[in-house]
């Protein structure tokens, strides 16, 4: 017999798995195999005791539960239902980078146990420690609104990018991406997906492609890439001091100048057209430091020539309006029934096109000027 429990937020988790004897199966596939995740939870050293779960988290990919167990408390990463592209929300390689940086001195939760089985929840999994702190999007939580703390906020995170890069690219590191033609791959791989993603005409973003390939920038260095960096994916400890870098997914080496871009592109400011990828809303508040100050500060702490940065940011929005099409599609396909994100790309990844096409107008017009 299957029994189903709901997570408050509405999350199907299956106690028992119901027995391969023709017998319905639930509607959506579970998130969670109770049973067959504590005999994992058992092997993984985790004491005895009855299971609790809770989300954490606002991904609209990868699922994030707390386990409790006894007296022990860790966090479960798995990707979310299927369908999915084979090659998208692997978590075994996620574990993998996770504790390559983690040996490098880059803060991230300590791994404990990787699932390459799909058959224990539905899905690879990896286990980490759970850490202590707050995640900051649209609000500021207690204690990080003093005298100075928006400022401190913002230049941990900056800093704490600029340290990521200056990881040295040796040992388990080393083998995390092929960084030689890092960027003209990028650029061919979305434009590549997008006649798969999508079912409609977004000129913006069809043009895009062409002109974003005639103008890479050359790399002048390669680091270690997060793919994902933004306030929303970072944890504090205190205001100017983080906890630990999240959500490392999309994580190779490459040009590190495409995570500021990144990052810029998704810090909310005040007076811009609002899009998708605004995930940090808090910053648009006074006393928050600008998308320049962000750029300058990085650029002192690490050395990099900046110059290139609006196509980098043209490159995170147009890359957005790609997967978030993706998303629209499966909404539209029935996918994704219970998201309320989704319905709204219908005008957001022309929002998200419009402010690729206004970054990489505003670098092309700065390199004919010859602006530094």
């Amino acid at each position: 017999m299957t029994v189903l429990a709901s997570t408050p937020d509405g999350v199907d988790v299956v106690h028992v798995r119901a027995p391969d004897d023709g017998a319905a199966a639930p509607e959506r596939a579970p998130l969670l195999v109770l049973e067959s995740l504590g005999r994992f939870l058992d092997d993984a050293g985790m004491p005895a005791g009855d299971l609790e779960w809770r989300r954490i988290g606002d991904g609209q990919a990868n699922v994030t539960f707390e386990l409790r167990r006894g007296r022990e408390r860790v966090v479960l990463r798995r990707g979310p239902r299927p369908p999915f592209p084979p090659s998208a929300h692997d978590m075994v390689r996620e574990a993998r980078v996770v504790a390559a940086v983690g040996a490098a001195g880059v803060p991230v939760p300590a791994v404990r146990a990787v699932c390459d089985d799909p058959a224990v929840v539905g899905a690879p999994f990896y286990l980490m420690e759970l850490v202590e702190g707050e995640v900051v999007t649209d609000h500021l939580p207690a204690g990080f609104d003093g005298p100075g703390d928006r400022a401190a906020l913002v230049h941990a995170a900056v800093d704490a990018l600029a340290d990521l890069h200056a990881v040295p690219l040796d040992g388990d590191v080393a083998a995390l991406g092929r960084p030689a033609g890092y960027l003209d791959r990028q650029v061919r791989r979305f434009a590549q997906l997008w006649p798969l993603n999508t079912r409609r005409s977004v000129p913006r973003v069809e043009e895009l492609g062409p002109r974003l390939a005639a103008t890479v920038p050359t790399s002048a260095r390669t680091a270690v890439v997060h793919g994902d960096y933004r306030l929303g994916n970072l944890m504090f400890a205190a205001p100017g001091r983080l906890a630990a870098i999240l959500d490392w997914e999309m994580a190779t080496l490459g040009d590190p100048l495409a995570d500021l871009g990144y990052l810029v592109a998704t810090y909310s400011a005040p007076g811009s057209e609002p899009t998708p990828m605004d995930l940090t809303p808090v910053t648009a508040l006074p006393g928050f430091p600008s998308r320049a100050d962000l750029v300058e500060r990085y650029a002192a702490r690490s050395g990099a020539d900046v110059s290139a940065l609006g196509w980098y940011e043209a490159l995170a929005l147009w890359k957005s309006a790609i997967f978030c099409e993706a998303m629209y599609t499966r909404w539209l396909d029935g996918q994704r029934p219970d998201d309320d994100f989704a319905p709204t790309l219908a005008d957001g990844v022309p929002a998200l096109a419009a402010a690729a096409a206004h970054a990489l107008d505003r670098h092309e017009q700065a390199h004919e000027r010859g602006d530094r």
